[in-house]
């Protein structure tokens, strides 16, 4: 069956957008997808659904300060949304401005900020500021948060819009299945004996951008770098060596090792992916998911239904929106697990050939 951008929209009341994070990381609501079989939980039984040997894998990217706002040198207001940043001194950039600016023309930046608009990158302007971007961003910018959260960032967010191992700096959005784990949490899911690794994908503006093709092969994925160590290689490696599943903490990280495993088995490295998981894609690193809920009509929801199956997931929106879960990205979470087996291929060991 031919799928179509229709296939992954889902009717969500405006309530069920959480506009504010619980104060306890941890408490969020834990919608479980086996199959077919739907159980509510709660995040901080996480270690119930998993078992000594699992690994669990991490996207430790922090959140910049990446907007900014300023003039332009003919006076008109700006406001400037950092993609990602490119060198010492440059970024790819969305620019919101009363009329287009163009190459050569400058931007002032609260805070002083001096920036030079080089050029287009696609949709994105390619900005020179006049000293270390990353720097200036992170003095002089503010914490972006999604669209569809309807405030200003406050003195709560720069901690709580963060991952508490969060190390990184380069994401524009949070990585947030990461967002329901505190320490706490981290240490029990250690002590029952299951693995920890990281990775790093910098989560670009591009992750809130709807699909605006109804055929999903004329859609262009946006593109988003990503590392994953050799020693999150070996991590992979020994947990499959002992039966062990792997578990992707957020769609960033399975993006990550899904990249790092295009060629059919799992490489250390770096590089930027525009891989657009869909139904029908194999999947190579990972056996299970956990993650948020999703806005319709994204790569995202296309995404969990290629891993949970397009039925199971519509079954387990239905469910969440009926049970009052919250959405989005200080919402409630879910673990997709399809089941054993799912993902072997990766890292082949002698009694699983």
């Amino acid at each position: 069956m031919s799928l179509t951008l229709a296939d992954f929209d889902y009717p969500l009341p405006p309530d069920r957008i959480a506009q504010a994070p619980l104060p306890d990381r941890a408490a969020s609501r834990l919608l479980v997808l086996r199959g077919q079989a739907i159980t509510d939980s709660v995040v901080r039984e996480l270690p119930l659904w998993l078992q000594p040997g699992d690994l669990l894998v991490f996207n430790d990217s922090r959140v910049i300060h990446a907007r900014l706002f300023g003039a332009k040198a003919t006076g008109g207001r700006v406001e400037v949304l950092v993609e990602r940043v490119i060198g010492a001194s440059e970024v790819l950039a969305m620019v919101r401005a009363s009329k287009t600016p163009h190459a050569g023309s400058t931007i002032l930046l609260d805070g002083g900020i001096t920036v030079s608009v080089v050029g287009r990158a696609g949709e994105f302007f390619h900005l020179r500021f006049d000293g270390d971007a990353l720097e200036l961003i992170e003095r002089h910018g503010r914490l972006p948060l999604p669209p569809y959260i309807e405030r200003d960032a406050d003195s709560f967010d720069e901690s709580r819009y963060q991952t508490v191992y969060a190390r990184e700096p380069g994401s524009v959005a949070a990585p947030t299945a990461g967002l329901h784990f505190d320490q706490p949490l981290l240490d029990t899911l250690a002590g029952q004996g299951i693995g920890l690794a990281w990775v790093t994908l910098h989560v670009g503006a591009g992750t809130f951008q709807p699909v605006r093709v109804e055929n999903l092969d004329h859609h262009v994925m946006h593109r988003e770098w990503w590392v994953v160590p050799q020693a999150t290689v070996d991590a992979v490696s020994a947990a499959r060596a002992r039966g062990g599943r792997v578990v992707a903490v957020g769609t960033t990280a399975l993006r990550a090792l899904e990249s790092a495993a295009a060629g059919g088995t799992l490489q250390a490295g770096s590089a930027e992916t525009g891989l657009f998981i869909r139904p029908g894609y194999r999947f190579k690193a990972i056996d299970a998911l956990m993650t948020n809920f999703h806005l319709p009509k994204s790569t995202l929801m296309m995404l969990v239904s290629a891993l949970g199956g397009v039925e199971p997931i519509r079954a387990a929106y239905r469910h969440a929106i009926d049970q009052g879960y919250r959405f989005f990205s200080y919402g409630d979470a879910m673990l997709i697990d399809p089941g054993h087996g799912v993902a072997r291929a990766i890292v082949q060991t002698p009694d699983r050939q």
